[in-house]
């Protein structure tokens, strides 16, 4: 089955429909240095206006039930930390900086998460594979650009179709259900900070769990905690499980991501190829970047606090927008 269809311009101006194997370094490659209303900047920027005028939300049944079981995880956590550990212990500093310390990152993972989850991953408008749209491209006779058969538009350089979203997705990397989105080009940057804070709490939690049970063991479990011995044990057993599972799980994936972005494979070959375009073995034909440029293009500007910042660029003025439509899998506000 073919993922996409190849349109290529007639001699006498026609679209004309063609099953032939094609490497995907063909795809778009005139289109998009020709014509500006393929160009990535461009498009970007109309995807960012979009996004100014709603809320990205999928209705994946799957993904909703693995963004609430993380939810419930981190809140879990915060709870054994909080009122088993925390509270109870004689050292107030040691319980003020350490509490602080854990709900901050824990309140920076979770809105990471919901930034992930509610941004538009960059997905391309549904059906702009128009006779009319086709026309204002202009396109010279012998170009050839590719058609998404199932969501009928025109797929841009480096944008994969995604079964679960129902849409073709600008620098798709993956689909996550635990953030129940799609990982692409213009939320890949809260992913990354997603996995970089759950990686940090989950440290800090098996740091303090190490502690407490050295120190319950000490007093013989008297006066370590509010609750009953076994229950202690319980809660923080499964803390540690949770703790152990979450860092190895986010530690990989954020380095995946990173290598990814900066994707360092070879000194004298530096690309910027996707996870789907590297079980794909897709070449590069676009800019290859270096190192820090990657990484520029997904956070944005030079390096500073923004980076690691989940909340920078967002307006609560589109979160308060009452309009609401609903289309496909998507649903928006």
């Amino acid at each position: 089955m073919l993922s996409s269809v190849v349109l290529k311009i007639g001699h006498n101006g026609t679209l004309k429909d063609t099953n032939k194997n094609m490497s995907s370094g063909h795809r778009l490659r005139d289109v998009e240095q020709q014509h500006p209303l393929l160009d990535r900047e461009e498009a970007a920027a109309g995807s960012a206006v979009v996004e100014a005028e709603r809320v990205w939300f999928i209705q994946d049944g799957c993904g909703m039930v693995c963004a609430f079981i993380t939810w419930f995880l981190v809140l879990y956590a915060d709870f054994v930390v909080t009122f088993v550990m925390l509270l109870p212990s004689k050292s107030f500093w040691y319980a003020v900086v350490n509490g602080v310390v854990f709900n901050c990152l824990a309140v920076l993972a979770l809105s990471s998460h919901l930034r992930t989850m509610l941004t538009d991953p960059g997905a391309v408008p549904k059906g702009n594979a128009t006779k009319k749209y086709m026309e204002s491209l202009k396109l010279k006779p012998g170009e050839v650009i590719y058609k998404c058969p199932k969501c009928c538009s025109i797929k841009p350089e480096r944008a994969h179709h995604c079964s679960i979203c129902k849409r073709c997705i600008r620098k798709m990397d993956h689909h996550c259900p635990w953030v129940n989105n799609c990982v692409g080009e213009n939320n890949q940057r809260f992913f990354v900070l997603f996995t970089m804070y759950i990686a940090m709490i989950s440290t800090h939690a098996l740091t303090l769990s190490g502690y407490q049970f050295v120190t319950c063991v000490k007093v013989q479990w008297s006066e370590c905690s509010d609750f009953s011995p076994p229950v202690t044990v319980m809660l923080m057993i499964f803390l540690c499980l949770e703790g152990l599972l979450f860092l190895s799980f986010t530690a990989i994936m954020f380095g995946t991501q990173v290598h990814s972005i900066c994707n360092d494979e070879t000194v004298h070959s530096i690309c910027n190829k996707t996870e789907i375009e590297r079980l794909k073995n897709e070449k590069p034909t676009w800019e290859r970047q270096v190192r820090w440029e990657g990484m520029r293009s997904v956070f944005g500007g030079q390096p500073s606090l923004l980076w690691i910042n989940p909340f920078a660029g967002l307006r609560l003025r589109r979160l308060l927008t009452t309009s609401s439509r609903k289309a496909g899998a998507e649903f928006s506000v």
